[in-house]
């Protein structure tokens, strides 16, 4: 099974939370990641212990400039995020290099996959409170 990581534990809390939903990657990684590929997403560095998150499903792998990154590109990666400009120097810091708005980066999207999700009367039941 292919592995989706990320280095940092600031996203940790994300990943389980729901909010951070994709990831921008510097490069085109089109041939690592596909369309329906299950993968696992995992906190660590390498060669070291990582914590298993959760596996999930990749919805899109989208390759653009990141000058072509949008909004809610930009916030699907880091809720904390809106602008280009915060994006660029958040991979800088990530990759070590210099980022400009002409390279190319990946943005990878993925559902977390549930075991046991509840069925459409439990989920249709939460929308109006508790009810007896």
């Amino acid at each position: 099974m292919q592995v989706l990581n990320f280095y940092s534990t600031i996203f940790a809390d994300q990943l389980k939370r729901g909010r951070k939903t994709a990831t921008i990657r510097l490069g085109d990684k089109s041939h690592k990641y596909k369309k329906n590929q299950a993968v696992l997403v995992t906190i660590g560095y390498q060669h070291s212990p990582r914590e298993k998150i959760f596996d999930a499903v990749i919805d899109q792998v989208e390759v653009k400039r990141v000058r072509d990154l949008s909004p809610r590109d930009i916030e699907h990666d880091n809720p904390e995020f809106r602008r280009v400009e915060e994006m660029i120097h958040f991979l800088e810091q990530i990759y070590g290099k210099s980022v400009t708005m002409d390279d190319l980066v990946t943005v990878v999207r993925f559902s977390q996959i549930i075991d046991n999700p509840p069925t459409v009367t439990e989920r249709l039941r939460g929308i109006g409170g508790a009810q007896n």
